[in-house]
């Protein structure tokens, strides 16, 4: 038990400060799980790597243009935000004398620590992250296209004599794990998708200046579990008392923004998604948080699929599915697929 618990803690640190290779490695398997079916189904009228090229094409297409509505919309904010940086400023002072005549004097050392040039500073750097990520997008194909090449080679690899009984095991948890990860993006994708176009009509119907941007950063981050919605959530709440300068439409922006990500989020999507990625809500905060700590931005975007895939392989094995009922939000389907 000693050595498992060492074993797991050193793997841990690994993935840790070796983030710059796991990271995209990872985000690479995510991606072949997501493909791959194009790239079979192109194989049987194509020559390999024609159908390989297709694939890797359209795939840098979508995330090309998902990257550059991402920097596109938090670029927006970071001009804005330098733009009316002093009337934010002075509007923030005057709400903390109100509370603090008030005797909410909590507010105090926080308006001592607050400067709002830390919050231009912050979605400049973040805009500028996201725009400099050639060199992990490189490393990222590369890993997908010799990935790709050996999908077909290694599942022949798991169906061996010597590979048995793991390797069909294996292969069968592989098949689910991408099964569930494609329904769980087309899903996640469609609300994302909905919820961007909400967000921005909303924005536009209430007046709320850089309508288009927070349509496109709540797209951007409602791919994120709960952290995402929040911060989307957040964002255009704060710029809304500096733009309005009326703590009712605050209050207005905060609560149509949260019931759109609630009707959304909460309702429609699991219901779309269905019971056969259903994850325990409390695994997937984790799951976002612990992540994060991890790899940061990329790991809170993953930490998910990682999720999903750990609880389907621990479905299949004897030992560890009793993990995967913890886990599960609903039924474990483990139990009923594994004979």
């Amino acid at each position: 038990m000693i050595g498992s618990l060492a074993t797991g803690i050193l793997v841990l640190a690994l993935l840790r400060f070796a983030d710059t290779i796991f990271v995209p490695f990872a985000f690479s398997l995510f991606i072949i799980a997501l493909v791959w079916p194009i790239q079979k189904a192109l194989q049987r009228w194509l020559p390999r790597l024609l159908a390989l090229l297709i694939t890797l094409s359209a795939t840098i297409v979508v995330i090309v243009a998902i990257g550059s509505s991402i920097a596109w919309g938090f670029s927006g904010l970071g001009q804005w935000l330098f733009l009316n940086a002093g009337r934010f400023q002075a509007i923030y002072l005057d709400w903390t004398n109100w509370l603090e005549e008030r005797g909410v004097a909590v507010v105090g050392p926080l308006t001592d620590r607050f400067d709002v040039s830390w919050l231009v500073s912050f979605t400049q750097n973040l805009a500028g992250r996201l725009n400099s990520f050639a060199g992990f997008a490189l490393l990222v194909f590369i890993f997908v296209m010799l990935g790709l090449l050996e999908v077909e080679d290694f599942n022949m690899r798991l169906l061996a004599p010597n590979a048995q009984p793991r390797g069909r095991r294996i292969l069968e948890a592989n098949r689910q794990i991408g099964a569930k990860l494609r329904r769980f993006m087309v899903v996640r994708t469609f609300a994302s998708v909905l919820t961007g176009l909400v967000v921005w009509l909303f924005a536009l119907v209430a007046g709320l200046e850089l309508a288009a941007a927070w349509g496109a950063i709540t797209f951007a981050l409602n791919y994120i579990p709960f952290l995402g919605p929040f911060v989307a959530t957040a964002f255009p709440t704060l710029f809304a008392i500096a733009q309005f300068e009326s703590w009712r439409m605050a209050v207005v922006v905060f609560l149509s923004l949260n019931l759109i990500q609630f009707i959304i989020g909460s309702y429609l999507e699991p219901r779309l998604t269905g019971a056969s990625v259903a994850i325990s809500p409390f695994a997937v905060i984790f799951a976002v948080f612990f992540w994060s700590f991890m790899w940061g931005i990329s790991g809170a975007f993953i930490g998910v699929p990682i999720l999903i895939a750990f609880v389907v392989y621990c479905g299949q094995s004897p030992s560890a599915e009793w993990i995967a009922t913890l886990l599960a939000g609903g039924r474990n389907e483990s139990t009923t697929d594994t004979p």
